[in-house]
């Protein structure tokens, strides 16, 4: 189907293998502690899921809401029947969504992939999504697909790794593979640039958008338990264009690492740092009720009057 070969990753347009991601997924959530290596998930869920969205949201209840890449239910956990009255999770991973945390709103579970959600247009009041859709080979795509399930004057709110996640790991890396091979190939997910994170959501038709961003940092004994904790977050990948079931960086630069990264970036208590940027969204899909901007030209007062707005305040007192 063009879903799966889309979704396939052997293709140089396709920089993650959706398959081995699936089965990566599954491995991770029928580990005997899943939720040690989930705390990332945890804190951002919160955030998205939390009561800090719904002065934005503009509505008391969202009668039916959709979260994409739900994974365990990082964002169900912090819902309230007060805000969402019944929640759709979505995610690739059917082993995730047999072991999702309890939440006190009814929720269903529909394994699809992120890229081609299985519901009709215009069903869903609200869309969530926490830390998945970094992991889709098509992000414009997934945008407009989320758009697509939006009733009109519906909202998106989702949160995604950005840029500088990683940073720390990534130079000491590249710092090892220079010396040694006089070069340096990818060893982290690609990641999207927050400059096109609002083109992106523009061009998929979302407007009255919200971007901000924020950064999470991690401190770590040393190298080897950064490297366990990324995999057990199945963060880390092997190649930028096909992606492995376990990363893969060779031996070499791994061990010339271990030195580096402490001295770059090691704090004074000897421990390493590791640095997880997030990009938080908020989007709405149009509808005739929503405010627009005025037409351009028929402003009535001229921005270089507000230098005079203490003078006009003091003369209307007198």
């Amino acid at each position: 189907s063009p879903a799966a070969d889309a979704s396939s990753g052997s293709g140089a347009l396709s920089p993650f293998d959706r398959r081995l991601k699936r089965k990566q997924k599954n491995w991770a959530a029928l580990q005997a502690e899943p939720a040690k290596c989930d705390y990332l998930r945890e804190e951002v869920g919160a955030v998205a899921g939390g009561p800090g969205w719904a002065p934005l949201a503009r509505r008391l209840t969202f009668p039916i809401a959709l979260d994409v890449g739900s994974g365990r239910g990082y964002i169900a956990q912090h819902l309230t029947k007060e805000t969402v009255e019944k929640l759709i999770q979505v995610d690739i991973a059917e082993n995730a969504l047999k072991n999702t945390v309890e939440s006190e709103i009814p929720t269903f579970s529909v394994v699809a992939d992120e890229e081609f959600l299985p519901f009709k247009e215009d069903t869903f009041d609200l869309v969530l999504s926490s830390l998945s859709l970094h992991w889709v080979n098509d992000l414009p795509r997934a945008f407009r697909e989320i758009h697509r399930v939006l009733k009109p004057d519906g909202v998106f709110i989702g949160a995604m790794f950005g840029g500088d996640t990683l940073y720390e790991l990534r130079c000491s890396l590249q710092l090892a593979e220079l010396e040694r091979e006089g070069g340096f190939s990818p060893h982290v997910s690609p990641f999207t640039a927050v400059s096109d994170l609002g083109q992106l959501l523009s061009r998929a038709g979302f407007n009255t958008l919200t971007v901000d961003t924020d950064e999470i940092q991690v401190n770590y004994p040393g190298l080897f338990e950064v490297m366990e904790d990324l995999q057990g977050k199945y963060v880390l990948c092997g190649n930028i264009l096909y992606i492995k079931l376990m990363f893969y960086v060779p031996l070499a630069f791994f061990l010339l690492s271990l030195p580096a990264l402490p001295e770059m970036y090691g704090n004074s208590d000897g421990s390493v740092p590791a640095t997880f940027q997030i990009y938080y969204m908020i989007g709405w899909k149009f509808h005739e009720s929503q405010a627009r901007p005025a037409q351009r030209g028929s402003a009535t007062v001229s921005l270089g009057d507000l230098a005079k707005i203490d003078g006009l305040l003091s003369r209307g007192k007198k």
